[in-house]
This record gives structure tokens, C-alpha cells and sequence, in this order.
């Protein structure tokens, strides 16, 4: 999961959606969008333990999971340009509020659970600063200091994110390129060289591009790989912005795709070419990798370079979501479907109450490395906790999409998967569908390949968390009042509310977007 935008779920009022330009996006403009709103180096070691055989986690993954969440978004998105609330809004269509307010709080909570597990490869980045190399890996596995920068960071994040983050949006664009493009560019060409100058490779390339499906471990592990792919439904709000988008949007998508799976696949092999596969560390040996490069081509001063470089893309990443996500369910929460206490704001109009209660979950779970036995293995169940919640929301979605093929056949589609019938939709959608299923089973089972101390401790946290985050929605519903309702909220309703206010408030939105559009 790279840094994330928020597009898909601004709760931003109707005649805030429409474009408000008459320029049009491009394939090349979109396709490189996609790449760095999805491209993160943090979890290549996750993959570079499995040699050859890595590009075949990554290829079908983007097949059976990148490629449909991306069209099936942008039809979704397509459907509906001027009702705010992202995956709520999708979801909601199809299967009800209840459904749709789970989708998009599993997407808030997940964002939440993710902070730590970004931060902890920060806090490893910023331990590499120094030129000590064995120093520095005994600081990154200290757990008091990750610990101390994970929630100093975070809060600092969260406190700027109060007083407004109107500057954010450029300083995360800088620290994608800055903390992700350029140093995957970077760690790519040090393999080549390093091969092309006679170093010594320490992955086998004549090792097996199909894994040994016999050997049921070889794919636990890669099942957290689907949520290198997440985020790019993201993308999917874009679709009206282009230029005869039934066409150049797959075009996008699709050669999107080809170069995002390309980095990952060519950075973990340059990850496997410098690191023993029995010597690599989730958390560390990235930073390790571009240290052992530096130290071959004698080029050690330019270590803590990368290091800052890549926390300050971690960090630009984590400013845009403190107070990203959260904005969806503060749109959506203004509707009536969260209390007020949830709905406030201070004087610069953020959502102040849902980031401290974001805040104070970041710091509960920083504190399980009390139990944890190591960073590693905290970096790891936490990742793992992340792809289960990510993924009911993407089970949802698929089967909303499907499902609004028969429920809304009538509603216009300015993209469509496929010219006529549903055929292609069930294949897309089920396809993606099934490959969501089939990660999160086996992102209940611990990875061999990693010292996860107590299974019990495993289970009771992903187990534990999945019912608790999945039940929690359901429970305020329950409680649901009228008052609730904040009188200034145009949250437009759904197409199935039929009472006269709600029809007469979606002709009303609807009007506002085309007249936009129509100005545009």
C-alpha cells in the first residue's frame, strides 16, 4: 500500500464532484497516477524470501485482483458522479446502509491499523541515518525506539492535520517521487550494475518461476502481497475526467499495471540479488539491500541519503491519510449514521473528534509490542489484520458491482465493462471476487517464515480484530436516531429510497452536477 488518495471518499458535496475544468486526463497522465498511488517499496523483503518464483505472486495478483478492483471502481465510480461516499455509496446501492456503512468503515479502520505498520518502516529508515550499519540494525529492532517514533510522528502528523492540511497534497506528491519513484528506480539499476560488474548474485536465477504449491508455506506469506495492489478503486473517481474513457481508461489501468508489477518485480530481485534469503528481515532489509549496494560500489556516505529519502515518503504518505479516510466517514456520519460526538469539527472545518479516536487506536495498537516478540513479527500481524479488513470491503464491493448489473441494468454506465450483456462483468467481478476469498483465507494462517512467538497471541489478534471491527458498525446502527442527522449535511440518497425528500433531494443533486458539468 502506497500513499493513498482520498478522492473516493471526500463526502465532498454534489457541485464539489463534477470537474470544474474543461481539461481532460490523458492514458499517460492517469497511467502515472495509478503507479504512484499504488507503488510502495516497503513490502518488497516480504516477497524477495521466495527467489524466481516472487514475480508469479505479483503477476497473479494484478490479475486476479489489481486489474478488476481498478475497472470495476471506475464503473462503479461512473455510475455515480455526484453521490458522495465512495465505497458506502457503491456498496449501499446494492445491499443497504448497513452493508455500505461497514464497507466504508472496514476502510477507515483499516487505514488506521495501517499507520503503524508504515511508521515502523519510517522508524527503521530513519535508524539507518547513521554509518554504523550494525548500530543501526540493533536501533531499528529496538522496540522503545520504534515505539517512541511511530506515535511521535503520528501525533505530530494528526496535530498538523487540525489546523488544516491545505499543503499536504504537495508535499505528498514530492515525497511519492522523492521516497518511492526515484529511490525503485534506484535500487533497480544498483542490481544491474552490480551484476554487470561481476558481483556475486545471492538469489538463484535458475530457480523455479511456479512455486511448489506441494509446500502449502511458499503462499501464506504472499497472500499479504494483494495489499501491495490496494488503493487503486482510487482511481476510479478519474473516469469522467477522461478523454473517451471507454477506451483509454483500460488503456491506463492496464499499462499501469504492467509497470507497477515491473518495479515490484524487478526491485525484489534486486532485494535477492545483495540479501541472503535466510537473512531477510520484513522490516529492515530494504534499507540493508541499498546499504549493502552502497557499501559494493563504495559508496557508503550515500546510505543515509536513501534512508531520509525514503522516510520522507513514508511520512508525506501518512500526512495525506491521517486525515484522509476519516473524511468519508465524516460525510457519511453527518448523514445520521454516526453520532454527533463523531461529527464535530473545529474552527477549520476537520473532523477533530474522529482523529483523536483515530489517534488513540494508533497508540493501543503501537502497544502491542509489549506482547510481540519482536518488531518484525508486530510488523507483520498487523499487515495481516490490514488485508483481512481490506478485503471484506473489496468482497462487497465486487458483489455490488455484479449485483447492480440486475438492480440498476437501466442506470448509465459512461464506462461499462463490457460493450453488451454481463458476461464480462461476471468474469471481472467474480474473477476478483474470488482472488480477494482466496487471500483472506490464508491471511488467517501465520507465516513459517517469520518467529511469531505464541500462535494463540496470532489467532486472538486477527480473529479477534476482524469480529470486533466487523460487529462494531452493526452496533452504533443499532443505536441509530434521527437526531443524529446533521440538518446541514446534502448527502445525496440512494436510488432505492423512494419517499418523496429523498427523490426530490436526488433530482435536486443530480440537477446541480449536470449544470456544473454543463459550465465545465
Amino acid at each position: 500500500m502506497a500513499t493513498k488518495t482520498t478522492d473516493g471518499a471526500s463526502g465532498s458535496s454534489p457541485k464539489a464532484s463534477p470537474v470544474k475544468s474543461a481539461a481532460k486526463l490523458g492514458v499517460l497522465t492517469l497511467m502515472i497516477m495509478n503507479i504512484v498511488a499504488v507503488v510502495s517499496l516497503r513490502g518488497l523483503p516480504a516477497e524477495a524470501e521466495y527467489g524466481m518464483s516472487s514475480a508469479f505472486y505479483y503477476i497473479f495478483a494484478a490479475v486476479v485482483f489489481l486489474i478488476p478492483v481498478s475497472l470495476v471502481a471506475a464503473e462503479l465510480a461512473s455510475m455515480f458522479p455526484y453521490q458522495q461516499g465512495g465505497m458506502f455509496r457503491w456498496i449501499g446501492e446494492a445491499f443497504g446502509r448497513k452493508a455500505g456503512f461497514l464497507g466504508i468503515w472496514l476502510q477507515w479502520v483499516e487505514s488506521t491499523i495501517w499507520f503503524p505498520t508504515v511508521l515502523t518502516f519510517g522508524a527503521v529508515s530513519l535508524a539507518f541515518i547513521g554509518m554504523d550499519h550494525a548500530a543501526d540494525s540493533h536501533l531499528a529492532d529496538n522496540k522503545l525506539y520504534t515505539i517512541v517514533v511511530v506515535l511521535g510522528i503520528y501525533w505530530i502528523a494528526t496535530l498538523i492535520s487540525l489546523k488544516g492540511l491545505g499543503w499536504v497534497g504537495k508535499v505528498s506528491k514530492i515525497g511519492g517521487i522523492v521516497g518511492t519513484i526515484i529511490p525503485a528506480a534506484l535500487l533497480v539499476v544498483c542490481g544491474v550494475v552490480y551484476l554487470a560488474t561481476g558481483g556475486t548474485s545471492q538469489m538463484d536465477f535458475h530457480g523455479d518461476f511456479i512455486p511448489d504449491f506441494s509446500n502449502f508455506n511458499n503462499i501464506v506469506l504472499a497472500a499479504s502481497i494483494f495489499l501491495f495492489y490496494a488503493g487503486m478503486e482510487m482511481s476510479g473517481i478519474h473516469v469522467r475526467q477522461m478523454k473517451n474513457p471507454t477506451v483509454n481508461y483500460p488503456k491506463a489501468v492496464f499499462g499501469g499495471a504492467i509497470v507497477t508489477v515491473l518495479i515490484f518485480i524487478l526491485g525484489t530481485y534486486a532485494l535477492g540479488v545483495i540479501i541472503p534469503a535466510k537473512d531477510i528481515n520484513l522490516v529492515q532489509s530494504l534499507l540493508v539491500g541499498f546499504d549493502n549496494y552502497m557499501a559494493a560500489f563504495h559508496m557508503n556516505w550515500f546510505t543515509p541519503v536513501i534512508a531520509i529519502a525514503l522516510a520522507f515518503g513514508v511520512l508525506a504518505g501518512v500526512l495525506t491519510w491521517v486525515a484522509g479516510p476519516s473524511k468519508g466517514v465524516f460525510a457519511v456520519g453527518q448523514a445520521g449514521y454516526l453520532p454527533p460526538f463523531f461529527q464535530k469539527t473545529n474552527k477549520s472545518g476537520v473532523q477533530k473528534n474522529i482523529l483523536l479516536i483515530q489517534g488513540g487506536a494508533v497508540t493501543l495498537l503501537a502497544l502491542l509490542f509489549v506482547v510481540m516478540p519482536s518488531v518484525e513479527s508486530f510488523y507483520q500481524i498487523l499487515s495481516q489484520l490490514t488485508v483481512l479488513l481490506y478485503l471484506i470491503a473489496y468482497l462487497l464491493m465486487f458483489a455490488a458491482a455484479i449485483y447492480l448489473r440486475y438492480n440498476m441494468k437501466d442506470a448509465r454506465r459512461p464506462f461499462r465493462i463490457g460493450k453488451k450483456g454481463n458476461w464480462l462483468m461476471w468474469c471481472v467481478g467474480g474473477l476478483g471476487f474470488l482472488g480477494s476469498l482466496l487471500a483472506f483465507v490464508l491471511s488467517f494462517i501465520p507465516p513459517s517464515q517469520i518467529p511469531m512467538g505464541s500462535p494463540t497471541v496470532w489467532y486472538a489478534v486477527l480473529f479477534g480484530g476482524v469480529a470486533l471491527f466487523v460487529i462494531l458498525p452493526f452496533i452504533i446502527l443499532r443505536f441509530r436516531k434521527p437526531s443524529w442527522v446533521n440538518p446541514k449535511s446534502d448527502f445525496v440518497p440512494f436510488h432505492w429510497q423512494k419517499d418523496a425528500d429523498s427523490q426530490a433531494k436526488l433530482i435536486a443533486a443530480q440537477k446541480a452536477f449536470e449544470e456544473s458539468e454543463s459550465e465545465s
